[in-house]
């Protein structure tokens, strides 16, 4: 085995461990809470600052990582995360300001770790390596959303067998060991910038990164603006979902989509060759037929709602996961080995402001206008990603 493929399975590990602590402590947050009769808005409130601080986190995080190193960041999000499961511990002090600050703590966790584990692919890859570059994200990140889903199982399983207390305690535990172990495995200098970068940097002068940023960020407001609010909402209250029918639903939509994106190589029988800007544009255009065609079919009074709905989202996962694989590579791919840290700092602080105006206009949208609403809003938004991704087939072509 090379040092490199060691590293990156090190960095691969971590992220495993963080992710599944991630999906469980939301999942105990939202049951807990509703189990002491939170109304569903004051829940959400809860996760309102987890969003928030992403995309300060994301600007911040890609700066102090080419300062520090991305080892020391992927570490500090770790700790924090550890301190925000603690936080929670001592159920007297529960009250909504509080969990939001502990919940602001783990946004914060969460975006340090994301961040240095995939900048850090990019560093463990030789030049020219594409291929193994799509390849080792696409593996990172898929494998990492399928564990978030599995997580939203485990964070149930053990609020049922141990309850909230304990639970934490037990996440806490095992993420503290993990921390640990790669503390010790990594090399200092991962990511660390050989010049010491100004703060002003972090904002990027490279043009395809950040049109390719604001393609994410519509891009992901295309999925939360449908499916964080209105999607459980309309599965409990028109189709007449059990909440534990809902839960099951999203946590394997979420596993599945991470197995399509771990296995976006193999999908878009990509060995050799790379893809480029024309690949994200062709597979925005696919994206955006899905949303629309749900919309249309659920308007048609002799088709079954809950057979378009899961059809619907199925399909779009599909899509939305190649989607994002790409927009994956591309940001390692446009990024400079010595600023990586940097470019995707930024890039990620333009996925995080995506998800937190998806999640607004989710709750906003359905109140107004219905799941229709959402899913004609989601393929506008898809819609301006894909224009958005037009100005990369210049980058796109330097690369090849």
């Amino acid at each position: 085995m090379t040092l490199d493929l060691r590293n990156y399975l090190t960095v691969t590990f971590g992220y495993w461990a963080f992710t599944l602590t991630d999906g469980a402590i939301r999942m105990l947050v939202v049951l807990y809470f509703h189990q002491l009769g939170y109304s569903p808005f004051q829940v959400a409130m809860l996760f309102l600052f987890y969003e928030f601080f992403g995309i300060v986190t994301n600007l911040v995080g890609g700066w102090l990582a080419a300062r520090l190193g991305l080892n020391v960041t992927m570490h500090m999000g770790m700790l924090l995360q550890i301190v925000a499961l603690g936080m929670l511990v001592p159920t007297h002090l529960l009250s909504v300001p509080y969990v939001m600050a502990a919940q602001a703590l783990s946004g914060i966790a969460k975006d340090l770790n994301k961040m240095s584990a995939k900048a850090s692919v990019k560093t463990l890859v030789p030049h020219g390596a594409n291929a193994r570059l799509f390849k080792w994200v696409a593996i990172l990140t898929g494998s990492k959303n399928a564990l978030k889903g599995v997580g939203f199982f485990l964070g149930a399983a053990l609020l049922q067998i141990a309850g909230f207390q304990d639970a934490l305690l037990m996440l806490a535990g095992g993420l503290f060991v993990v921390t640990l172990i790669t503390l010790t495995l990594l090399p200092e200098d991962i990511g660390k910038s050989k010049a010491k970068p100004k703060f002003t940097q972090v904002f990027s002068n490279n043009a395809a990164i950040n049109w390719l940023s604001a393609a994410r960020f519509f891009l992901f407001g295309a999925r939360d603006v449908w499916f964080v609010v209105a999607v459980p909402v309309f599965m409990s209250g028109v189709l007449g979902w059990s909440f534990m029918q809902v839960g099951t639903f999203m946590a394997a939509w979420v596993i599945g989509y991470g197995v399509v994106q771990a296995s976006a190589p193999a999908l878009l029988g990509l060995k050799q060759h790379t893809p480029g800007a024309g690949a994200a544009q062709f597979w925005a255009l696919v994206l955006l037929l899905i949303p629309v065609g749900i919309a249309l079919a659920l308007a048609q009074p002799d088709w079954d709602a809950a057979t378009v709905l899961v059809t619907g989202l199925l399909l779009f996962g599909v899509v939305f996961a190649i989607n994002s694989a790409l927009h994956s590579y591309l940001i390692l791919a446009y990024a400079d080995h010595d600023k990586v840290a940097l470019k995707v700092g930024f890039y990620y602080m333009a996925n995080a402001g995506g998800r937190l105006a998806g999640t607004v206009f989710s709750g906003l949208t359905y109140q107004h206008y219905g799941l229709a609403g959402c899913l004609w809003l989601s393929a506008g938004f898809v819609l301006v990603a894909l224009l958005l991704s037009l100005p990369l087939n210049k980058a796109s072509r330097a690369l090849a």
